[in-house]
């Protein structure tokens, strides 16, 4: 009987000893690193989807070799896709203007992290470009007393392709945006402009100033292209990352980019792909008068 008593007692104790045993190792893989071996980059193109593809290799390749883990880039279709990609897990790293943030954030809990620097400033206009040929466009004033003006732009989940000016137009009388003008979606700001150089458009909205981006391959854009109008202040676009990223790795990717803003390389990269001079820290609260505009557009959007 004191032999069965002392294997009983034995028994209990070793069952004690196996529970702890696996909370421990639970709790060590709980606590423990993220394990990450590679990081997919959302881009949405401004230029043609091609080249983009191929100006963003460097820049994946060196965040792969800061990070210490693959890196792709991924050209995605339109802003709605990258925050789809994002919200599924698929993309951990979007290039997001500013409605893309704000609708990303309410989706899929995305996470601001940095904004784009250009030229020193923080923040930009979207701008309204006219055939200089119409000489009885002058004015915003003027899209808005005039109905049935074809209007190129990007995408209508474009900030300061569609959504900025839109809003503006609004406010300035226009009843019904959808009817008042003949739309014309390509894909892109510099296609937008193309567009006018063409003839297919009355006037265009881009980001300030984007003829820039076209004057290699079309030098009198300058010349056969006015801008008569810009928005209200817009901030930057955002470098946004996936919900579910741990602090360790926020911080990282963080540190990765900011670096950047010291290597003349990179930042050469970031100018090609979407006219970025800089990086610098961002936060949520940045993009509040976003969110102003686009509650106005969130069924639209959405």
């Amino acid at each position: 009987m004191v032999f069965v008593l002392v294997l009983a007692a034995c028994g209990t104790a070793n069952e004690d000893n196996a529970g702890a045993g696996d909370e421990a190792e639970g709790e060590e893989a709980a606590g423990g690193k993220e394990e990450i071996t590679k990081l997919t980059m959302g881009f949405v193109p401004s230029q043609d989807a091609d080249k983009i593809a191929d100006t963003v290799k460097p820049l994946a390749e060196r965040l792969s070799e800061i990070l210490g883990v693959e890196v792709d880039a991924q050209v995605m279709t339109d802003y709605v896709g990258l925050v789809e990609g994002m919200r599924t897990q698929q993309i951990d790293i979007g290039f997001l203007p500013p409605f893309g943030f704000v609708q990303a954030e309410e989706r899929a809990d995305v996470q601001v992290i940095l904004k784009a620097e250009r030229n020193g400033e923080l923040s930009y206009r979207a701008q309204y470009n006219v055939r200089a040929d119409l000489e009885d466009i002058n004015s915003v004033e003027d899209l808005v007393a005039n109905e049935g003006l074809r209007w190129a732009y990007a995408d209508p989940t474009s900030t300061s392709g569609f959504l900025f000016p839109a809003s503006q137009l609004m406010d300035m009388g226009v009843e019904n945006v959808d009817t008042h003008f003949n739309h014309l979606q390509v894909g892109g700001h510099d296609n937008a402009l193309i567009a006018l150089l063409n003839g297919d458009a009355d006037f265009a909205t881009t980001y300030e100033d984007a003829r820039e981006r076209i004057q290699d391959d079309h030098p009198d854009v300058m010349d056969k292209i006015k801008v008569v109008g810009y928005t209200d202040p817009i901030p930057n676009d955002t470098i946004s990352l996936r919900a579910g990223l741990s602090e360790e790795w926020v911080q990282k990717i963080k540190d990765a980019f900011l670096s950047f803003n010291d290597d003349d390389e990179m930042l050469e990269v970031l100018n090609n792909v979407y006219n970025w001079t800089g990086i610098a820290e961002a936060k949520s609260e940045d993009y509040d008068i976003v969110r102003t505009t686009y509650e106005r557009f969130q069924d639209q959007i959405q």
